[in-house]
């Protein structure tokens, strides 16, 4: 279990290379910079940025083949997990969907400012976003897990990965899917936080339905 920011950070760049921890410091930078224009993030979790929003980011990366190149993360926010994600693996395929107008702002430039050039915006509702299959699906605070697996999984073939972090609701909620789904999901303990857990799984062809 990662315990301070120093373990954080160290955990965090055990996952990728010079340049990407360079881009998470620039990206950082700006984060604590819009703070104080918009709340982003919980000014008390400022202070604990690696452990509570970075690393808790990046710890979704030991889950993912080597060969996944496209991701989806729903309700992004302030850019956690997806615009992590994306600056730690440049060369994928990112797409961000988050709704609120100044946030999409935020992500737009943080995502230009870092020169993340296969990083894109959806800057819309998740039902109002076209349809396509994806690697690997994330979410992170963004609905129940009943509502949000019906939301998504027109996203979703039986090679998707879904990456969920749900804090201490994480098995009371694979508890509470249909039986059908129940065997999709298991729930992987979080490496940042003893009380959370990750919903991981995938949703087979005869589940996809």
């Amino acid at each position: 279990m990662i315990s301070g920011e120093e373990e954080a950070r160290a955990f965090v760049a055990a996952r990728c290379d010079g340049a990407a921890l360079a881009r998470l410091e620039r990206l950082l930078a700006m984060l604590a910079a819009e703070n104080t224009r918009q709340n982003l993030i919980a000014a008390a979790s400022l202070s604990s940025v690696w452990q509570r929003h970075i690393a808790d980011s990046a710890q979704l990366l030991d889950y993912v083949p080597r060969e996944t190149t496209s991701w989806l993360d729903l309700g992004t926010g302030a850019g956690f997990p997806g615009l992590v994600i994306a600056a730690m693996r440049p060369g994928w395929d990112v797409t961000l969907v988050e709704s609120r107008r100044r946030r999409v702002e935020w992500l737009t430039e943080a995502a230009e400012a870092l020169e993340l050039s296969t990083c894109s915006i959806e800057g819309r509702r998740l039902e109002d976003v076209a349809a396509r299959p994806v690697g690997v699906i994330s979410a992170r605070a963004f609905a129940p897990l009943p509502k949000l697996i019906k939301l998504a999984r027109r996203f979703s073939t039986s090679d998707t990965l879904w990456l969920l972090p749900k804090g201490r609701s994480a098995a009371q909620e694979v508890a509470e899917l249909p039986k059908s789904l129940k065997t999709a999901f298991h729930v992987e303990q979080s490496a940042t936080d003893a009380d959370s857990g990750i919903v991981v799984g995938r949703i087979a062809e005869g589940q996809q339905r």
